[in-house]
């Protein structure tokens, strides 16, 4: 009888424990399946919002959504135009600025602190026109100058019929289109202009806005886009995405060495075969190289240095640095030249790397 008691509760005993060895499986498995699904449960979290340049702004909607998919921080951005972008950033009412144009020596004495100026991709200001049937139209930056300055009017003047030999240009008005507001791509096409025409360098210069002597104006590259698309005759200078998106010819320019070029993702990352200098405040317009598109151009996202103002938290600080980087990754970069712009070329990617190690925050290193 007591062997068979004894048996009864060696029995149960190892009933209960094999239950126990169960529940503890079981909470461990949950616990390890909690942790496996809350990786980045410690990560930062913070909203950002940036404005400015609507030349990248394509490109920016794809990758900020993808940012935005992959951490849970939203990214807004607003379309507003290089000079908007600059005057938010200096109002502290974003967290980053965007431009086409980089800040010049008297801007940056403007601002509150020290800015950063990270490039994050490259593209094109191209001339879209609209001429029913006429394909492949050339033409050089003089004449453009002067398309732009009033002086040539009419597309069969002698001078274009002269590079266009097999085109049957017609007796037409030229409508030239250009911004009406402050714009990065502005100053980007004017920059151009002042290296190929001594005149427009001396009666018009480069900058983000200028009283044009010639043509009509449109808000945003969407709007000159637009208004060359709906106005027979037109030309204008806009983001070679959007001339690309709405299918409007685009001319083939004539760069430093005496060709004419398309602006292709290679043709736009050659412009940028030169010296760049570490702070990435350059323009490669007008390059040197032989197959480089003539109105090449970086854009720049830019942040203050010090990330510790107007009562930001160390997370957002984290979260931009985090930001930054993903827009200079691979990942985002693979983008830019799926979608007609350029990726950043390997001098230029390895300087905007270093850039954004710059960030600080209360004067201590962001480490991201």
């Amino acid at each position: 009888m007591q062997q068979i008691n004894e048996t009864i509760y060696n029995n149960v005993t190892m009933k209960k424990l094999s239950f126990l060895t169960l529940i503890l499986l079981l909470v461990f498995a949950c616990g390890n399946k909690e942790t496996k699904n809350n990786d980045n449960a410690g990560a930062d979290k913070a909203d950002l919002s940036g404005a400015g340049a609507t030349f990248p702004q394509p490109f920016y909607n794809i990758i900020f959504k993808d940012y935005t998919s992959k951490t849970g921080n939203n990214v807004t951005y607003g379309g507003i135009g290089s000079g908007g972008g600059i005057r938010s950033l200096k109002d502290k009412t974003v967290d980053f600025g965007a431009s086409d144009a980089y800040l010049s020596e008297t801007e940056l004495s403007e601002m509150e602190a020290e800015v950063l100026h990270i490039p994050t991709c490259m593209g094109a200001v191209v001339l879209s026109y609209n001429l029913k049937d006429v394909k492949d139209l050339k033409l050089t930056g003089e004449l453009v100058a002067d398309i732009f300055l009033g002086k040539i009017t009419k597309w069969d003047d002698s001078r274009i019929k002269e590079i266009n030999p097999g085109l049957n240009l017609p007796n037409k008005t030229i409508t030239p289109v250009y911004r009406s507001d402050g714009s990065g791509t502005t100053f980007v096409f004017t920059d151009y202009l002042t290296k190929v025409s001594p005149e427009w360098e001396k009666s018009m210069g480069a900058g983000k806005s200028l009283k044009w002597k010639a043509g009509i104006a449109a808000k945003g590259n969407p709007g000159v886009a637009g208004s060359v698309a709906q106005t027979d005759g037109s030309i204008g200078y806009i983001g070679s995405e959007y001339a690309l998106s709405l299918d409007i010819p685009i001319a083939l320019l004539q760069n430093s060495a005496g060709n004419f070029v398309e602006p292709s993702a290679a043709n736009i990352s050659a412009a940028a075969n030169i010296e760049l200098p570490s702070d990435m405040r350059t323009m490669v317009t007008n390059s040197p190289e032989a197959s480089a598109y003539p109105i090449s151009c970086f854009t720049w996202i830019i942040v203050y240095k010090e990330q510790a103002y107007n009562k930001r938290s160390e997370a957002q600080a984290n979260v931009l640095s985090d930001f930054l980087n993903y827009v200079i990754s691979p990942d985002a970069q693979n983008v830019a030249a799926n979608i007609h712009y350029a990726p950043l070329p390997e001098k230029a990617l390895e300087n905007a790397k270093n850039i954004v190690s710059q960030l600080t925050y209360n004067n201590e290193s962001i480490k991201k």
